[in-house]
Formats: structure tokens, sequence, C-alpha cells
């Protein structure tokens, strides 16, 4: 009788980190969220002025290893710099599946099972190259949240990791059928939330991440201010935060108020039309960076 030997599914999660720890980003907790579904996790952490190295060691956890890099400061050019460390991890990834995370993102507890079942179930289906997630956009504090079509709603975050891929920024990939073009992933979705905290940092904290990072996209810093924001996006979050992140939230029990006297940009004007589009026609308007499969 002929044995079938059947095929454990491994999978990979990475991420890139710089300056974590002086920055605000609750990287640990981030990293920690998933830890528990994924066989290995590449951590790339770039040279930093503060101890994030160090307390990314002291996780202590076998599945983590640890790449350093050193960031190149000439590339000024829409921040692809951000897409070339993402593909540092991504390319040391071992899995079948590459679970991206960024450092402010975090996923609920309750959801990693669903998640798991997820990269299992499409595992073999060759038509389906990515997985995606709804995003919370936490602002403020952790009782709000965006909903603009200017704030990507879904995003994919796993990807298969037997074909070919590349980050041109640190938000989505593209998939190369050839030398010459990419295209978006086709993909499916999973049914769960990532939850993105990044906007729930202290606004010193978010005005020295400008001060470092802005280089990258060739400008200048630009001000953070949470008050200059249009607050019909702003709506107040009704769940439950996952666990491992409400000891790093500030302890704040309102909505946040942006600031009454705020004039909305033109872009901001377009997408408030976008979104009386979206509520009469029953339409998503927001940027997908994926092909999704019904």
């Amino acid at each position: 009788m002929e044995l079938i030997q059947l095929k454990i599914m491994k999978v990979s999660a990475f991420t890139f980190i710089k300056n974590g720890q002086i920055l605000g980003y609750p990287f640990l907790q981030s990293v920690k969220s998933i830890l528990s579904i994924v066989d290995e996790f590449i951590i790339n952490v770039g040279d930093s002025e503060d101890d994030t190295l160090d307390m990314i060691k002291s996780i202590k956890d076998k599945k983590i290893r640890i790449i350093q890099s050193k960031w190149n400061d000439e590339m000024q050019h829409k921040g692809y710099v951000y897409g070339q460390q993402k593909m540092i991890a991504q390319y040391n990834c071992t899995g079948d599946w590459a679970f991206y995370i960024e450092a402010d993102e975090v996923y609920h507890e309750e959801d990693l099972e669903k998640i798991k079942k997820s990269m299992e179930l499409h595992l073999n289906d060759s038509n389906v190259e990515a997985l995606v997630f709804d995003f919370k956009h936490f602002y403020g504090n952790g009782n709000s949240v965006l909903n603009s079509p200017g704030w990507y709603r879904t995003e994919a975050r796993i990807i298969k990791n037997s074909l070919r891929s590349y980050a041109p920024d640190g938000l989505f990939w593209l998939m190369l059928d050839s030398n010459k073009k990419g295209r978006y992933p086709r993909a499916k979705h999973t049914g769960v939330s990532c939850y993105h905290y990044g906007w729930v940092r202290s606004e010193d904290q978010m005005n020295l991440k400008s001060s470092k990072v802005q280089k990258y996209w060739g400008g200048e810093p630009a001000l953070i201010d949470y008050s200059q924001m249009d607050q019909e996006i702003i709506q107040e979050f009704h769940g439950t935060h996952p666990k491992i992140i409400k000891d790093w939230l500030p302890k704040e029990d309102l909505i946040y108020i942006a600031s009454s006297s705020y004039k909305l940009t033109f872009k901001q004007k377009k997408h408030r039309l976008m979104i009386k589009l979206e509520n009469y026609f029953g339409l998503e308007l927001s940027k997908k960076h994926y092909k999704l499969i019904r």
C-alpha cells in the first residue's frame, strides 16, 4: 500500500523596525500578537538610536530570527527604502505563507484561529496568492477609528512565499509574471480585522517620527497635529481591543474631537464626496492593492 504524505503548512511572519522605542511603536505587542500561529518570525532591525534591538531580543522565543541592517539614507524617493527593508525580511522567510505585520499593527487573540484556517484553506489553491484583512485605523485614542476612502479599509498582509513578489513601498506587493511588469495579487478575504494603532501615539512621538523618516519621501518634516482632521470621518469604536495592547493604550473614554475651526483640504473634500457616493450607491471606493476573488 502506498503511503500518502501530507504536507504540513509552514508560516513565516516578518517585519522591519528602526527606532521603535523612541518613536513609540507597540512593536513588542505587535510581534507577540501573532507569534502563536507562525513557525518563524523574521525581524529586520535597522541601526537604531535606542534600545529597539535589545527589546526585541527580550522576547526570547526560538521562532524569532533577527536580521540587522543599515538603511540607505540616500534613497529618498517615494519611501522606497521601506520597500527595501520589508523585502530584506521577506526574502529570509522559508514558510509557505509570508505574514507581513507592521510595528503598529496588532491582531486580536479571538481571530488567530480564523487566520490560521484561512491559510490552511487556501494553501493549495493556485488561484489564491494573498490574503486580505479589514483595517481599523485608530485615531487620537483607542475609542476612535477613521472611516474614509482616504484611509485604506482593506489590505493584503499575507502572501504565498513560493511566488515572485516585491514591494515598491512598505504597504503593498506586486506580483511578477514577467520581468517587466507587476500586477496586484489575487486574494481572498480572511474575514478578520487588523488593528492599526500608529495614530494613537503621542503627537510628540509622531512629530519625532516625521523628523526622522520624511526624508525618505524626499520632503521636509510635516507637523502632526491630531486636531487637524475631518471630524465627520472619526467614528466611535464598538468592540474590544486585543488583550495584549490594552496596557499600552491611553486611558481615555470618549471619542476624539478634532478642531471645530479646521478647514478641509481639497483631498478631504474629495473624500467626503466619495463617501456620499458610497452611501448612495452601496459602493466601497477606497484604494485596493489586490484583486479580490469571490
